[in-house]
């Protein structure tokens, strides 16, 4: 999957972008996400929108009739997640997350045991810890700067690949 997470752009830029997203997604046979905007998700027909604890309410970005993923921090918003998907961390520190404390491999350990959506393990995740973060029971994970900051995009994508089940 490929999560488009955008804040800076107006609309009718970022919806090109998206568009653009899709188009090459799409070819690739890749879902595509959009970071908090349904709206958006939809008009440039993308898979999913992914939100927040503090965004809209899964409910409510249902009825754009797309998928919806969540982030959560915590088992109590694992156990009550009624997304299509979510999102468990930020395992590590991340700038990505600036702000949000590290959960740590307990929630990853939780989420194996106990969520009831496929999920994926986010935050802080790179070649230096994935092991620890597959050995904890994740199966998915969710990377930013692992990939973009490496001096080999497609090689770092192909070595986490390979670390995961």
């Amino acid at each position: 999957m490929v999560q488009v997470r955008e804040r800076q752009l107006p609309d009718r830029e970022l919806l090109r972008v998206l568009e653009e997203a899709r188009e090459v997604t799409r070819g690739l046979g890749i879902p595509l996400v959009v970071n908090d905007r349904p709206d958006l998700a939809v008009l440039c027909g993308a898979d999913f929108v992914h939100v927040g604890q503090e965004d809209l309410p899964v409910e409510a970005a249902r009825r754009f009739g797309i998928g919806v993923g969540l982030s959560t921090h915590a088992p109590r918003e694992i156990d009550a997640a009624e997304a299509d998907y979510i999102g468990v961390g930020p395992v590590y520190a991340t700038p990505t997350k600036e702000g949000r404390a590290a959960v740590g491999l307990e929630l990853v350990r939780y989420a194996a045991e106990r969520a009831r959506a496929p999920w994926f393990a986010v935050g802080g995740i790179d070649a230096s810890n994935v092991t620890e973060v597959v050995a904890a029971g994740a199966r998915r994970i969710a990377v930013v700067r692992a990939i973009v900051d490496s001096p080999d995009p497609e090689r770092a994508a192909s070595d986490l690949r390979s670390a995961l089940p």
